[in-house]
């Protein structure tokens, strides 16, 4: 993934902390997480219009316009939408779907109305949040750039040793020492390079195992 220039990263960071909560998957991770997809559309717009023109294309607009485009949700759905017709682009996910799911948004954060959101309306909260943050900050595939970002918040998970390839490769290589401290060549390589401990141990592992199968016989 390229790296994002550094205004984009306000609405971008809602999105991803709108797909973390997506994929809790539970009702109130829903419910947060149709409200940050929303947000970001806003965010996003109202971030783009309040760069300098040499920060979106040298792209301008008149002061009078942006101020009327920031008034509320549906008028920066206007700029989008003379936005798409000056660039020769067309909408992604329909002007009517995002306002739908906005209505959602609202009986979630300022109605009565707090049930959980239909699939059919994050789906669309989602597709509208990342379409329309690729367009504005030139980002190619925001879906892998979103995937990525969330999948590095994530804890990574360790690899462990495996006996038969501490078996082959102990075998096969003497203990090193340093010092008055010794260590096997197993634990050396697998604390040093696991991928060269995965390697050696299979193919060690591989090699012993007909000696290991006629012992048994």
């Amino acid at each position: 993934m390229s790296t994002l220039a550094p205004w984009a990263n306000g609405p971008f960071e809602l999105i991803v902390h709108a797909e973390e909560h997506l994929r809790s998957g539970d009702d109130f991770d829903r419910r947060i997480a149709l409200i940050s997809f929303d947000d970001a559309i806003e965010v996003a717009i109202t971030t783009y219009l309040t760069l300098h023109p040499i920060q979106r294309g040298r792209r301008e607009y008149s002061k009078a316009k942006c101020d009327e485009w920031l008034k509320n949700f549906h008028t920066k759905l206007d700029f989008i939408e003379e936005e798409l017709a000056a660039r020769a682009l067309t909408w992604k996910v329909e002007k009517s779907h995002i306002v739908w799911a906005h209505d959602h948004r609202n009986e979630q954060y300022h109605g009565g109305k707090k049930g959980t959101p239909e699939q059919v309306v994050l789906a669309i909260a989602r597709s509208a949040a990342l379409w329309i943050f690729g367009v504005l900050f030139d980002v190619a595939d925001a879906e892998a750039a979103v995937k990525e970002a969330v999948q590095a918040t994530l804890p990574q998970i360790l690899p462990l040793r495996k006996k038969e390839f501490d078996e082959a490769i102990d075998t096969a290589i003497d203990p090193v020492a340093f010092g008055d401290v010794t260590y096997t060549a197993s634990e050396l390589l697998f604390n040093t390079d696991y991928d060269a401990y995965r390697d050696l141990g299979a193919s060690l592992a591989e090699d012993a195992e007909p000696v290991r199968r006629e012992k048994i016989a």
